[in-house]
């Protein structure tokens, strides 16, 4: 297999963490005969840097032009003062719209020896696996333009949404169902928003197009209190924009660590972007201390969802789950009786693993 994936390296330790999912998926392409060709570009506060923008045009084409995005991070306070469209946010929320990622999926595994982190009890989070499929384009955050009126007294937020980009989530949300446990919660607010009953509407129609998926409506209130009582109650939670948001974030503590948790963001053609839910981290930047194993997971999910590699995607998890069994942790992490070790070092450890193990061990053990 031959594919162009574009790197947005961005902020602070994004460089660092890029660099070990590069090394990774190079002996991924070693190992399984592919050719992965890498192109780098700038985004967020570097682009604003370089090319006074947080988004040059450059970025844009080559990202269409690729096979699948790989992004780090973006944003620190360098950039704090700058006026809103000079933002290193705004790149990321740019090449979201520019790509059409309208599905947003954020897996949630609870690590059986990185439990004791989470701030819930082990025996509430233990056994937790989890997708929140997040509608990424529409919504609050790409309603009518927010404006202030009455002297700023007042102000106006438009929440619009259409059927189509209702419809095209769901699908995507069933469909992932169907390749887990069977299970869907979807999550509105149809006892008070309008785009809610919709919403609902159109999964009730779309239910019977997967007959082999139980599908459950809950409040988003009602989730938001489920997710931290009873995680392991849910398989694969599908929701619009804002909820999702506020959902997903709660449910990455669940973990203990954001350094763990990948996301992946979809456009109807297949071409994702993938990043790591942790921040640029410029506090830890340049000191070789940061965790790469979520950017080496959204790799992970790339070589997944984007290039339907499984069994390569599945090795790659394989190592991350052996590394930490074997107690080998970043600082962010603790395992009890482990050893810390840096980014290069950890990623090593990950590349050590994959080129000792073959795909056809792969195929019947490993870990997702």
């Amino acid at each position: 297999m031959n594919r162009r994936i574009v790197l947005l390296p961005g902020d602070g330790i994004g460089k660092e963490v890029m660099s070990s999912a590069k090394e990774v998926l190079s002996a991924i392409a070693e190992e399984f005969n592919h050719s992965f060709n890498f192109e780098t570009h700038e985004i967020g506060g570097a682009a604003i840097d370089t090319y006074g923008t947080p988004l040059p045009e450059t970025t844009v084409t080559a990202c269409k032009q690729a096979d699948a995005v790989l992004l780090g991070a973006v944003g620190g306070p360098k950039w704090d003062q700058n006026p809103s469209h000079l933002r290193p946010e705004r790149g990321l929320l740019g090449i979201r719209k520019a790509l059409d990622l309208y599905a947003n999926l954020r897996p949630i595994k609870g690590f059986k020896n990185l439990l004791h982190a989470s701030p819930l009890k082990e025996d509430v989070i233990s056994g937790s696996d989890l997708l929140i499929v997040r509608e990424l384009t529409g919504g609050l955050y790409f309603g009518t333009p927010s404006e202030r009126r009455d002297n700023g007294e007042t102000v106006v937020d438009t929440l619009a949404y259409t059927r189509h980009e209702i419809e095209r989530i769901v699908d995507k949300a069933f469909q992932a169902a169907q390749g887990r446990r069977g299970r869907l919660a979807s999550v509105d607010k149809a006892n008070v928003l309008e785009s809610s009953k919709l919403w609902r509407e159109v999964v009730e129609e779309k239910k019977a197009q997967y007959p082999d998926v139980t599908v459950e409506h809950v409040l988003v209130d009602a989730a938001a209190m489920k997710l931290i009582t009873n995680p392991t109650h849910f398989d694969v939670i599908v929701t619009e924009n804002m909820f999702g948001d506020i959902l997903s974030d709660e449910a990455s503590v669940l973990t203990g660590s954001l350094g763990m948790l990948p996301s992946a963001s979809l456009n109807e053609s297949g071409v994702g972007l993938y990043e790591p839910v942790h921040g640029s981290a410029p506090d830890i930047a340049g000191k070789g201390i940061a965790n790469p194993l979520a950017m080496i997971l959204s790799a992970a999910l790339m070589l997944r969802y984007s290039f339907n590699l499984s069994n390569e995607a599945k090795l790659i998890e394989t190592a991350v789950q052996s590394v930490l069994d074997a107690g080998f942790h970043t600082a962010d992490l603790q395992i009890t009786n482990g050893r810390q070790v840096g980014t290069a070092e950890m990623t090593r450890l990950v590349v050590d693993f994959i080129r000792t193990q073959s795909a056809s061990k792969c195929i019947a053990s490993c870990y997702y």
